[in-house]
């Protein structure tokens, strides 16, 4: 680990301005370490050598008391820095990880596990906060700090300079064979903790159909297990950092033993003067201390570095090029046109869509058809710029794809996806998703456009009524009619419909095929159809072949909207909150009976570790001796 990652400087600005107030803050503690040392020997020698009264030392006393504060203020000042700068950097890291995701679009984020994407976006970054808030303030502090007191300490010493100049570096020489040693185990330590929380959310998502299958308690076996690697890899990189630790404290302690020493025997022979011993033996470890307090901290900044690893990798995935053509606006971007188009998905051993070829006039409405994996709803993906053509080339409005402004294309595009995606909020915000500065009536005329106006206004709120996670309380053809409202209200000239009648009864699908014929009209509209009701919509129908397809083809369930994929993060926060939520009654409900037998149970489980307790106790107290003596 880099004691400051350059990428850290070049995604996150408010680190630059941090490192500059951790420098000026670090410059003025060490002004303060030094005139507490000198004010802290002029009171010893005046009140012990020269018989000095209280009254006498009021002035350094009260300096004294002062640099104290002073001290106080500046850490205090450093935290407030590195909180806020931490905060800061946090927010952007996000939003940047954000946007590259949605820039890399669903292509790239169907073949990431949404559990580690969650746990990167969420405990990833917040756990640079050590990094930021304990590390690199004493990295700032280790800078300036030994050199302005060994400048000090040289000017009275040559001897203790020296003694201190040869020592101090064997302790970064230390920190690094550590780090070298910590870095693998970290790594470890996240990637375990990443597939824990992949695996968790797949669990939780699936958990109806394990119920169902009897496979749940498989499951809780194989969470069990996991979390026991976990366990062992942090419990390995914390064995690493309490050796560490004690290494470093035991370096400095021999090294400011040594300078006293030498102090201890010219003082006794009478070569020193009592004040500069007493300035030097307050400075000696206070030159070792951010030293040792770095080596400390880099453990607790270790994991935040090991998981904004994992995120520069994501900011760094090179983005498909973006065009730059425009696109005829208006229905002249209804023509479509589909010239060879082949495209391949990576790891997959064919094409998931073979030399396909058609056109879609100005108005047109053109059913797809054929066998599930033949490629139809690759074919939206390719419209929609989430896939880009192996070979062969998709032309809208004359404009061939991959130079145009996919920005703008998408502006004039409507999508009606298999299973739409409905945000937490209200039913008008979910319409108005394209177009957010439209009325009420607006949105009302578009909800009874879809055949949806009905059902909405039975709810308690009306439009105003707050839906859950995913559309949670509405049926799939209600969830099918708020999606099919909001084409209607976003009104643009391309409308692309991915089976939008999948999985409705009969009553529901003729409601549905009744609003998109109403929808279709004066548009250009593609259709990914597997029933027959939807045909009688459609002016031409396109078969593709199954024999040009291979069965390996990317499943129709990998198209993803962007902003739908861009939620996951919440969703899985939620889902996991909702859990938590049904287990807490059960915990306020223990008896009081409970409680008192907590500490029972505590000494039944350490009861095999007993010796491992009693071993910590001792050492712990042969520590605080040691330190007392010292």
């Amino acid at each position: 680990m880099k004691p400051i990652d350059p990428r850290l400087l070049r995604y996150a600005r408010a680190t630059r301005l941090f490192m500059v107030a951790v420098v000026g803050l670090g410059m003025v503690g060490a002004a303060l370490v030094i005139a507490q040392a000198m004010l802290i020997a002029e009171v010893v020698v005046g009140a012990f050598q020269h018989g000095l009264s209280a009254g006498e030392l009021r002035t350094p006393l009260l300096l004294l008391v002062a640099v104290a504060c002073g001290r106080a203020l500046v850490s205090w000042l450093t935290e407030l820095a590195a909180h806020r700068a931490s905060a800061a950097v946090k927010s952007e890291l996000r939003g940047r990880l954000l946007e590259r995701a949605v820039a890399l679009g669903p292509g790239w984020l169907s073949g990431q596990r949404t559990g580690s994407l969650v746990a990167l976006a969420t405990r990833g970054i917040d756990a640079l906060d050590d990094y930021f808030s304990r590390y690199l303030p004493q990295l700032g502090l280790a800078v300036v700090v030994p050199v302005a007191v060994l400048a000090r300490v040289v000017t009275e010493d040559w001897v203790s300079a020296a003694i201190i100049v040869g020592t101090l570096p064997l302790i970064p020489i230390f920190m690094v064979l550590i780090g070298w040693a910590t870095q693998s185990r970290m790594d470890r330590q996240w990637q375990l903790l990443s597939r824990l929380s992949g695996h968790f959310l797949d669990v939780v998502a699936g958990l109806p159909t394990l119920k169902v299958f009897g496979r749940a308690k498989a499951q809780a076996e194989s969470i069990k297990r996991i979390t026991g690697e976990y366990r062992q890899a942090t419990m390995r990189t914390l064995r690493i950092a309490f050796i560490s630790s004690f290494a470093l404290e035991l370096l400095a302690t021999l090294s400011v033993a040594l300078v006293a020493v030498t102090i201890g025997m010219r003082l006794v022979h009478g070569e020193m003067d009592l004040y500069v011993g007493l300035v030097i033996l307050v400075l000696a470890p206070e030159a070792y201390l951010p030293l040792r307090q770095v080596g400390a901290q880099y453990h607790a900044a270790a994991e935040g570095l090991a998981a904004a690893e994992e995120i520069f990798e994501v900011l760094e995935t090179p983005v498909p090029t973006a065009g730059t053509a425009a696109v005829p606006a208006g229905a002249s971007a209804g023509a479509l046109t589909f010239e060879g188009v082949t495209v391949r998905y990576p790891g997959r051993s064919g094409d998931a869509v073979h030399e396909v070829s058609f056109a879609v006039e100005p108005g047109e409405t053109v059913a797809l058809v054929g066998p599930s994996g033949a490629g139809k709803s690759t074919l939206l993906n390719a419209l929609l710029g989430f896939v880009a053509p192996a070979e062969g080339r998709v032309l809208v409005g004359g404009v061939d794809l991959a130079e145009a402004d996919l920005g703008r294309w998408r502006s004039q595009v409507a999508w009606v996806p298999q299973r739409p995606h409905l945000f937490a909020g209200t039913i008008a915000e979910n319409v108005r998703l394209a177009r957010s500065e439209a009325d009420d009536a607006a949105v009302r005329q578009a909800l009874a456009d879809a055949g949806a106006l009905e059902f909405v206004d039975a709810l308690p709120q009306g439009a105003d009524t707050v839906l859950g996670e995913d559309g949670a309380g509405l049926s799939a053809g209600q969830r099918q009619r708020l999606a099919l409202a909001r084409a209607f209200l976003a009104d643009r000239p391309v409308l692309l419909l991915d089976e939008p009648t999948a999985a409705l009864d009969g009553a529901t699908e003729a409601e549905v095929v009744a609003a998109v014929r109403r929808l279709a009209v004066g548009r250009t509209v593609l259709l990914v159809v597997h029933r027959p009701a939807l045909l009688g919509v459609a002016d031409r129908v396109v078969r593709l072949d199954e024999s040009a397809v291979p069965m390996s083809a990317a499943p129709e369930s990998a198209v993803l909207a962007e902003a739908g994929t861009a939620q996951d993060a919440p969703r899985a926060e939620s889902r996991t909150e909702r859990s938590s939520a049904a287990d807490h009654p059960a915990c306020e409900a223990a008896p009081a009976a409970g409680n008192r037998g907590l500490l029972a149970r505590v000494r039944a489980m350490s009861g095999p570790r007993r010796g491992r307790l009693a071993l910590a106790l001792l050492l712990g107290s042969l520590a605080l001796g040691s330190a007392v003596g010292l």
